[in-house]
């Protein structure tokens, strides 16, 4: 079976555009989480699903410099995208995550791939997000390739067509859903990128880590955010949008 992991992103996001290519220490947001993604070991390939824009053309030439497939779709309807890309992946087992977690920990990712893999005959859905322990911008959902086309052919509601999985997790008497947790409650830190605050924030934690440790993973992330407690309160105040996984 072929594993995909299938990272959607575009430069138009409205509350900061342009965030998946914002540069710390000179290199984008996205060259990042590309880089983490490589180094999850139960995935076969990765492919970046981004928008037909021109003003996505930039995604597409970070994407051929670091030899990481991508896909062009539609904008709107992400899941037309997503579905897309993963036709052209031929994937059978599908990873989500979103370009917005470039701190993303590629051992969470295999956790939650295995988890799925060992019970693929008792659950058509595994994810770290739903029941929330895990810090956000780890977040991570699997899913066999059958139960996204059928989302891709049956969904109707705007929001299962932007956010991909909802007609999947909205339907738990359709999908067995199953859940991976972490042993304590994280889920206060918010380590994604969709504001100035958020990324004022990943800023300094990649500066900070980075140089030092790039294989850095989560407890490294915890242990730098227990000595600077403050950072937190940067970004402690924003909202998460609806749907946001």
């Amino acid at each position: 079976m072929t594993i995909a992991i299938i990272v959607q992103a575009r430069m138009t996001s409205t509350r900061l555009p342009g965030k998946v290519l914002k540069p710390v220490l000179g290199k984008p947001l996205l060259a990042y989480q590309i880089e983490r993604l490589k180094r999850v070991k139960a995935a076969d390939r990765i492919v970046i699903a981004t928008t037909e824009n021109d003003a996505d053309d930039p995604i597409v030439e970070l994407c051929k410099a670091l030899a990481v497939d991508y896909f062009r779709g539609s904008e709107q309807d992400v899941l037309s995208r997503y579905y897309g890309a993963a036709q052209a992946a031929q994937a059978d087992i599908v990873v989500r995550v979103t370009s917005d977690c470039p701190l993303i920990d590629p051992a969470i990712i295999d956790e939650v791939i295995q988890v799925y893999m060992a019970q693929c005959d008792r659950y058509d859905y595994v994810s770290n997000a739903l029941k929330r322990t895990y810090p956000r911008g780890m977040d991570t959902e699997v899913l066999p390739i059958w139960a996204l086309e059928q989302a891709y052919q049956e969904a109707t509601e705007p929001p299962e067509r932007e956010h991909v999985t909802p007609f999947i997790y909205n339907h738990p008497e359709r999908y067995a859903l199953g859940h991976v947790t972490y042993p304590k409650d994280l889920s206060h830190h918010r380590w994604t990128v969709d504001t100035p605050e958020d990324f004022e924030l990943i800023r300094r934690m990649l500066e900070a880590l980075y140089p030092l440790l790039p294989t850095f993973n989560l407890q490294d992330c915890l242990r730098l955010i227990e000595r600077h407690p403050d950072w937190s309160a940067i970004n402690r105040h924003i909202e998460q949008k609806l749907y946001g996984m």
